[in-house]
């Protein structure tokens, strides 16, 4: 049995077990894949993650990580690459394909010894990449970074800042929704097409303008796909926010209902 093997069990917070429990609401961080054959690796990013607001789970290779991207509702990857590894690439390749998990920010950190791997890791479409070892300040700051891209709306804030509509809340800078006082968990296609339509309520978003704001550009995204993560997002803001009304208009697209309206 492999160092990660034994982990598994502790390596699953409390936080995570709840959220299984209420489907769509959970009261935790961010959660990051981190995907190493590496324990004592895995142990000390997962700590560097929980200090600075963020829980992890671990995959010991691609398939075990590709599995786990397939059941759970992640923030961000990580690949430890190492020396005459090539899974790293493998699995970001895989993730980026899929437009359910396409939009995950996927970062490497390659071992030393491992800088060809560079070049397959850009051609996979990778988000960033850095050599280790790296300051950990740097690879949250990166995280942060990829979680909290946006831009200035009709509710008026900017980067960091709180997007909000009714009772229902973004905050831009954690990455996180609440709706009641109570935190709602998205995945990062929900969580984007949620936050364009808080930045202008009452606005009909087309699908082609939803798909530009949730999915990476080199993906081809149908209409189907994004009516059933709509679907999806609808389901999550139930939970935790009823009084959250996404309006479909027929052959036009979705708008988030002001509440006054």
């Amino acid at each position: 049995m492999s160092g990660l093997e034994q982990l598994r069990w502790p390596a699953h917070s409390t936080d995570a077990v709840e959220t299984d429990l209420v489907p769509g609401v959970a009261l935790m961080k961010p959660l990051v894949l981190i995907c190493s054959q590496d324990a004592e690796f895995y142990l000390f990013l997962s700590h560097i993650l929980e200090v600075d607001g963020f829980t992890s789970e671990p995959a010991g290779g691609a398939k075990e990580a590709l599995a786990m991207a397939d059941e759970r509702e992640f923030q961000a990857v990580v690949l430890d690459c190492g020396p005459g590894s090539i899974t790293g690439s493998a699995i970001c390749a895989r993730l980026k394909r899929e437009p359910r998990t396409g939009a995950l920010p996927i970062i490497a950190l390659i071992a030393p010894g491992a800088e060809n791997q560079h070049l397959d890791l850009l051609k996979a479409g990778i988000d960033e990449s850095f050599v280790r070892p790296i300051a950990p300040a740097k690879l949250l700051d990166c995280l942060r970074a990829r979680l909290a891209l946006t831009k200035r709306g009709a509710n008026g804030v900017e980067n960091g800042g709180w997007l909000s509509c009714g009772d229902l809340e973004m905050r831009l800078d954690a990455h996180r929704v609440r709706g009641n006082g109570h935190e709602i968990h998205l995945g990062p296609i929900e969580f984007n097409l949620l936050r364009l339509l808080l930045e202008t309520p009452g606005k009909v978003f087309t699908r082609d303008e939803l798909i530009g704001a949730a999915w990476p550009a080199n993906i081809h995204v149908g209409v189907r796909t994004v009516d059933v993560h709509m679907s999806r997002l609808r389901k999550a803001l139930k939970a935790a926010s009823p009084s959250t009304v996404i309006r479909t208009t027929r052959s036009a697209g979705y708008s988030l209902e002001r509440p006054d309206g």
